[in-house]
C-alpha cells in the first residue's frame, strides 16, 4: 500500500512517501489510487439511497462543450462531475470566490454556503457549482470569472482606472 502525505503547511513535499510508517501513526495519510489519480479530487460521496437524482446540464463556454450528468440533491454539482471525470473550472472548492460560477438558465438549485457572490447576483441566476446542490433538473452555463467579479465589484471601481500617482511612489520608496 502506498501511502502519501495530503498537501499540508508541515510537509516540505506533499507527495512525499512514508514509506514503511505504520498506518495508524499518521492517521491523516490517504492510500495512493495510482499515478492517474489527482489527489485533490474527492472521491464521490455516497448519496442517500432517498435521496433524488436530478439530470445537470452544463453549457461549459470555455471549452465549447456541454456536459450532462446525474446528481444526486446530496450531493455538490462540482464534486459529482469531478466523480465522473468531467472537468469544468474551479479553484477554492469553498464558495470563496468566482472561478466555478455559473449562470441558471432553467432549474432550481441550493447554495447556502456561496459566498463568493453576492445576493444579489444569486437573486440575478447565478450560482457557485463547488457548493450548490441541485433541487430539480437544472440547466447552466458557465461564466468567465472576471466578468462575474465585476459584475459584483464593478461599481466600486466604475470611475475607470487608478492613476498612477509618482508622488507617492516616490514617498513609498523612500521608506524602503
Amino acid at each position: 500500500m502506498d501511502l502519501r502525505i495530503p498537501c499540508n503547511p508541515f510537509a516540505g513535499n506533499p507527495k512525499a512517501s512514508i514509506g514503511s510508517t505504520s498506518r495508524s501513526s499518521y492517521h491523516w495519510a490517504i492510500r495512493s489510487l495510482g499515478p492517474a489519480q489527482d489527489q485533490r479530487v474527492d472521491p464521490a460521496p455516497v448519496s442517500s439511497p432517498t435521496s433524488p437524482v436530478h439530470l445537470v446540464t452544463v453549457h461549459d463556454r470555455q471549452q465549447g462543450i456541454v456536459h450532462q450528468f446525474r446528481v444526486p440533491e446530496d450531493q455538490y454539482i462540482l464534486h459529482t462531475a469531478e466523480a465522473r471525470d468531467i472537468s469544468l473550472p474551479f479553484a477554492c472548492r469553498h464558495g470563496c470566490c468566482t472561478s466555478c460560477a455559473v449562470r441558471v438558465m432553467s432549474g432550481e438549485l441550493r447554495q447556502p454556503l456561496a459566498l463568493g457572490i453576492s445576493p444579489e447576483l444569486k437573486s440575478k441566476g447565478y450560482a457557485l457549482l463547488c457548493v450548490s446542490f441541485p433541487t430539480s433538473d437544472i440547466e447552466v452555463e458557465t461564466q468567465d470569472e472576471d466578468e462575474v467579479y465585476w459584475l459584483q465589484f464593478g461599481r466600486y471601481f466604475a470611475r475607470g482606472p487608478i492613476e498612477r500617482d509618482d508622488y507617492a511612489l516616490e514617498l513609498a520608496l523612500a521608506d524602503e
